[in-house]
């Protein structure tokens, strides 16, 4: 008997890490020619680069990756078992099927305590520490925008008048030397704005054409009255130009890249947040409209919250899922051909992923309850497997 559980892991672990290698290695490359493909083109995107996008990038695919390995593994290894009548020369020796796999079931239990680590605190971290190595190599293509030692002109448009500028060095976003001179609807320089240290940024990098802007330091400025220049220093030190570029934020990571424990956060944080209005200072109509639409707010920034909660916790549970319907269905097909499997597999991962995109979809509408939509397919799958297993067992 421990001959044959040795077998049997031999060969779905060496199948899984084949599998797990094709996943990821496909997942890895629409994700990398996506968004690295405009770093790729504009020559920004090293060797260096690409070799740490990648590390960072795997944790990310293999939560979508290790899942699928595990039902692509057990899918050939079952059929070739079948086909080879492998399954009955054991079953004749009196071994049932359920005692025969019960160390590929201990198997995926375990690669689910995997997925758990890797879905709600590893591949949320790396993810987000993606987007800001990205972000350091749009910043690059940003500081190309305005080369040294030049004068460039922007355009008025209208978020901003017209400019003249001129940076003595730039490293990275980093720049050194930076002259501002501002058109008035003339084209005449109007004022002179003059800073020793500056910074390139956008300002809403959520979108992906923003608006750029300049942070400056230690900045002096004047200002033409007549012929005179007067000294003077404005409120701000941020500057808008018209310089579109794709960047990535640095900032707090958005709900879909929060591990768990900071979702739980923001989830508390967002039900402390909202409070009623002061319903002393309204008539009794406007308190009821004002505290409808605050709590129909909250209920749908906690329900995304919570959409992304349940996501984290149901992918953790894939494993046990799809080798549960994986085992009966690979001795039903009876096959020994890799494609065969392969396009069970992947018929059977979009069936589940779409359940987990109906929910995502849903999140913005509590009444359908999208976070209990995303663990149908856990339980469709373990209730379908298992009742398959059992037939199975009994030679139905």
């Amino acid at each position: 008997m421990k001959t044959l559980h040795f077998y049997l892991t031999r060969q779905v672990l060496a199948t899984l890490v084949m599998t797990v290698a094709v996943f990821t290695l496909v997942l890895l490359l629409g994700n990398i020619l996506k968004e690295i493909l405009v770093l790729l083109i504009s020559r920004q995107a090293t060797l260096g680069l690409v070799i740490q996008a990648i590390g960072l990038l795997i944790p990310w695919v293999l939560a979508f990756a290790l899942p699928m390995g595990m039902l692509t593994a057990a899918l050939l290894v079952f059929g070739r078992f079948s086909a080879d009548q492998e399954l009955t020369a054991v079953r004749s020796s009196g071994i049932s099927l359920v005692a025969l796999v019960s160390p590929i079931l201990l198997l995926s239990l375990l690669l689910c305590g995997v997925s758990a680590l890797v879905n709600m605190e590893i591949a949320p971290r790396c993810r987000v520490a993606y987007q800001n190595l990205l972000r350091r190599a749009s910043a690059k293509i940003m500081a190309a925008a305005v080369p040294e030692g030049r004068f460039i002109t922007i355009p008025r448009s209208k978020q901003s008048p017209g400019y003249i500028l001129y940076v003595g060095k730039t490293d990275g976003n980093e720049l050194s030397d930076v002259q501002i001179y501002t058109l008035d609807d003339e084209e005449k320089v109007e004022s002179i704005t003059l800073a020793p240290r500056g910074k390139i940024y956008t300002l809403d990098p959520q979108t992906t054409n923003q608006q750029t802007f300049l942070h400056l330091e230690d900045l002096r400025q004047e200002k033409r009255d007549g012929d005179k220049w007067i000294p003077f220093m404005a409120n701000a030190s941020e500057y808008p130009l018209s310089i579109k570029q794709t960047t990535l934020s640095d900032g707090k990571p958005g709900v879909s890249d929060m591990t768990f424990h900071q979702l739980r956060v923001q989830l508390r944080e967002l039900e402390q947040h909202f409070s009623e209005p002061d319903s002393h200072r309204l008539s009794s109509e406007e308190l009821a409209n004002i505290l409808q639409i605050i709590r129909q707010q909250k209920e749908d920034m906690t329900m995304s919250i919570r959409v992304q909660m349940h996501r984290q916790v149901a992918f953790s549970f894939a494993c046990f899922g799809f080798t549960l319907i994986g085992i009966p269905l690979g001795i039903r097909a009876h096959r020994r051909e890799t494609n065969v499997g392969i396009a069970m597999a992947l018929i059977l991962v979009t069936i589940y992923y779409s359940f987990v995109l109906l929910g995502l979809s849903l999140q913005t509408h509590p009444e359908w309850a999208p976070h209990l939509i995303i663990w149908l397919p856990n339980f469709i799958f373990q209730a379908i497997g298992a009742v398959m297993l059992w037939r199975a067992n009994r030679g139905i």
